[in-house]
């Protein structure tokens, strides 16, 4: 008994620490080799010049930190497309939020990088959520938990350690079911101290990276009544997306 809890905590505890150490060589390799560039940059809330690293470093850190875990092609193909459909839109993205801004934008002939997203991390949770379940229905449930976690994050993603923290706190209960919970953890935590000191922030990418590997965590560790309970959540998060970020900005952590 003790030795396999002593494996099981272990389990956790190495996902914890690749994820971890991955996520922060790649966010100091990235600030000693681009330094101050300007493609690289953002202003934030309050006009401070803040770098978008912890982006792609929190992603590249969730990707490795899932290769260890059970069901590590499902976990790893959401994250890399929810972090490269973010960096797309980091890079390229407007200012119109909403899925109506962008999806009447589409009707109108035009893709915007919102749709990217939408489409790109909607097909990858659905394919993540194939590769998670066996029966129909869960593979499709699996899918939307997947995909609209990512959303979700993105949404809270509006001030200094709103995301990082929301993640830490929702990934938590996830631990006795599986090692793919600590992933997110150790990834967020790596960057927490220079996001809430405003020196980085996650940007899109680094959000639905984060919320891609939450959600494929939920939706390894539930059964079907888990399943249909986090995708209502999502949902309704995403239709209630513009007060679900009002009430993370104003919220005192």
């Amino acid at each position: 008994m003790i030795e396999k809890c002593t494996k099981v905590i272990g389990g956790r505890l190495a996902a914890f620490a690749v994820a971890a150490g991955a996520t922060r060589i790649v966010y100091a390799g990235l600030r000693r080799r681009q330094g101050g560039h300007e493609r690289w940059q953002r202003r934030n809330h309050a006009g401070r010049t803040v770098d978008l690293y912890a982006g792609p470093a929190v992603t590249a850190g969730a990707l490795l930190g899932a290769l260890p875990a059970e069901r590590r092609g499902a976990a790893a193909l959401a994250v890399l497309a929810a972090g490269a459909c973010g960096a797309y839109d980091d890079r390229y993205g407007d200012d119109r939020r909403g899925l109506r801004a962008h999806l009447g934008a589409l009707r109108g002939g035009e893709v915007t990088s919102g749709a990217v997203k939408l489409f790109g991390i909607g097909a990858a949770g659905l394919a993540a959520g194939a590769l998670l379940k066996e029966r129909p229905l869960d593979k499709v449930l699996a899918g939307v938990v997947i995909a609209g976690t990512a959303h979700a994050v993105n949404l809270v993603d509006v001030r200094p350690g709103r995301a990082i923290l929301a993640v830490l706190g929702l990934a938590v209960p996830g631990l006795p079911r599986g090692p793919l919970a600590a992933v997110p953890m150790g990834a967020a935590a790596a960057v927490a101290a220079d996001d809430l000191g405003e020196r980085t922030m996650l940007g899109d990418a680094g959000a639905h990276a984060l919320g891609a590997a939450l959600g494929s965590a939920m939706a390894a560790g539930s059964g079907r009544l888990g399943l249909a309970a986090h995708a209502a959540a999502v949902v309704m998060a995403a239709v209630y997306g513009d007060d679900v970020s009002r009430w993370a900005a104003d919220s005192p952590m």
